[in-house]
């Protein structure tokens, strides 16, 4: 649905956006993560055919973002949540959806169709004949989600969708793009939030001026650290630690009652370990794998490069 191929953006002699390929398929929930100035924003503003490109290529669905013919089409199938919500706040809830609806140039049965399901969906809907002014971060950032959305668009860009938002208006947001992902919408989500990019993307791609890399979440993860199991006993002592390291595992972080081990293949591992620690005494409670976050990952690539 996405494709781009070296896809690059220079303002003067800065790059801001280095030869960027990466693909989005179809009904896939993308995160897009970097630190700020990373080229996020200015690579989602060229998707959006709101700046041009220096060099590259990129299309979404059929149409190249660099066609003047192209473009009208490319803007009627995506929705764009911008870093500045860019309502209309003297208008109510309603009037904000109409205006935009009507630039779309959707039927007045259609408008209100959509305006009413929107609302309801992002619990909006007791507030629609407000003045957008008049309303929290929270309730203003989910009223230009459903402007995003009025339309129906194929493709939805969402660019730092719960910054400086409470908790509670956070989760409401991730609620709601897990809801569009039930409908397999494609969603590139344009944040600095990892722990939000784990619980809602397929894959994430990590940005610094150039792609770092892309994987899913999990991958990622594990592509930082060989994978690790912690045993839990009733009680540790010396004879068990011995038998796995005679099996040649690498123990870590032990205490009184578990130990950590760093295997290759926890699934193919574990039985033969968990035998050799009965055998040498040791009554296991429970085990566990522990992983690396989203975080480590991200921390790591973004400082080494």
């Amino acid at each position: 649905m996405i494709d781009t191929e070296n896809l690059t953006k220079k303002f003067g002699d800065s790059i801001a956006v280095d030869s960027v390929t990466l693909h989005v398929g179809r009904g896939e929930v993308f995160g897009f993560l970097g630190p700020n100035g990373a080229g996020k924003t200015t690579t989602v503003r060229m998707l959006a055919c709101l700046v041009s490109k220096s060099s590259g290529s990129a299309t979404i669905g059929d149409y190249e973002i660099a066609d003047r013919a192209d473009q009208p089409k490319i803007r009627k199938m995506i929705g764009l949540l911008t870093e500045n919500v860019g309502l209309y706040e003297e208008l109510s809830a309603y009037d904000n959806l109409d205006f935009y609806g009507r630039y779309y140039k959707l039927g007045e049965q259609e408008r209100k169709e959509r305006i009413q399901y929107l609302l309801k969906l992002l619990e909006l809907w007791d507030r629609k004949d407000s003045a957008a002014g008049t309303f929290s971060k929270g309730m203003k950032q989910k009223l230009a989600i459903a402007r995003a959305l009025v339309h129906d668009p194929e493709v939805l860009f969402l660019d730092e969708p719960t910054a400086n938002l409470d908790p509670e208006a956070s989760k409401t947001v991730r609620d709601f793009i897990l809801e569009l992902k039930k409908e397999k919408r494609t969603i590139f989500l344009n944040t600095h939030l990892l722990d939000e990019a784990e619980r809602v993307c397929d894959r994430v791609a990590i940005l610094k001026t150039r792609l770092i890399t892309t994987g899913s979440p999990q991958d990622l993860r594990r592509s930082l650290t060989a994978r690790k199991v912690k045993i839990q006993l009733q009680r540790l002592d010396g004879a068990v630690i011995s038998s796995v390291k005679e099996m040649g595992y690498q123990v870590g972080e032990a205490t009184a009652n578990s130990i950590v081990v760093t295997l290759k293949d926890p699934e193919v591992d574990n039985p033969a370990i968990l035998r050799a620690v009965q055998k040498a005494g040791g009554n296991v409670v429970f085990v566990s794998e522990v992983g690396s976050s989203l975080e480590d990952v991200y921390l790591k690539l973004v400082r080494e490069d």
